[in-house]
């Protein structure tokens, strides 16, 4: 995975966290900057913009990343509209705006790699969503033969009024009880100082991390154990605070600042 620059300093979270979740699916596709250039059709300086965070990329870039390397486009397109919001209300020195025209344009191949390698890594993708989908279909077919042959089960579920319940389980319910161990702030649920988290995941090391944010003045959108978009808003506004590398992710440094 490639290993990217800070973001410029002053960089609104939103714009920040459109070009931390751009690398990751970026570094997930595998390809380098050439071979997403060729792709795409937008050349290699444009993205290198748009991964530094110097301009917000077009939606028609961004659908055709999504398309080259098989991600939601309605959520990538999502963050870039909260970046382009956030450069109109902001101060004039923020990158460019998206919707001013940019022309694809497909470059010279100067890569001393064939242009198989692209066709290869575009086939590998392919090749995920499928199973991916295969996946999904054996689930689905997986919860049908179980409603089938069990009917028992689901004839217990009826109550005595002849309406069938439907066990709904509770969410997790997550408190912020801080501690002050060694010099360290802890709040309950987690006592990692290591654990890598990114948005999309979830459970107690996600809550200890919304409290510490929370405990530093910083909103992260509530303490549910869920690593969202509010949330990872709230980690890029730590990361500048305690001039740390902006890229909405939480390692060793974000923790140790956190619980300082």
């Amino acid at each position: 995975m490639a290993r990217w620059r800070a973001l410029p300093a002053g960089i609104d979270p939103a714009v920040a966290a459109l070009v931390a979740h751009l690398r990751k699916v970026k570094d997930f596709s595998g390809l380098s900057i050439r071979e997403l250039s060729s792709a795409t059709g937008y050349s290699a300086s444009s993205w290198e913009r748009y991964l530094s965070g110097r301009a917000l990329p077009p939606p028609a870039a961004v659908r055709a990343l999504a398309e080259v390397v098989g991600a939601d486009p309605v959520r990538l397109l999502a963050r870039l509209d909260a970046a382009v919001n956030a450069r109109r209300s902001g101060p004039s020195s923020e990158p460019a705006s998206a919707s001013e025209p940019e022309t694809p344009q497909a470059e010279a191949a100067v890569d001393d790699r064939p242009d198989t390698v692209v066709r290869s890594a575009r086939h590998r993708l392919a090749g995920w969503r499928q199973l991916g989908l295969v996946g999904c279909g054996a689930a689905v077919g997986a919860a049908m033969v179980l409603l089938l042959v069990q009917p028992s089960q689901v004839a217990a579920a009826r109550n005595t009024s002849g309406t069938t319940t439907t066990a709904v389980p509770a969410p997790t319910a997550f408190t912020c009880a801080y501690t002050r161990r060694d010099g360290r702030w802890y709040a309950g649920n987690s006592t990692t100082r290591t654990q890598r988290l990114v948005v999309d995941m979830s459970g107690p090391a996600v809550a200890e991390l919304q409290c510490l944010l929370q405990r530093a003045g910083i909103t992260p959108g509530g303490i549910d154990g869920n690593f969202g978009p509010l949330t990872e808003s709230a980690v890029i506004q730590a990361q500048k605070k305690y001039h740390l590398d902006v890229d909405g992710q939480v390692g060793p440094p974000t923790w140790d600042a956190l619980r300082g």
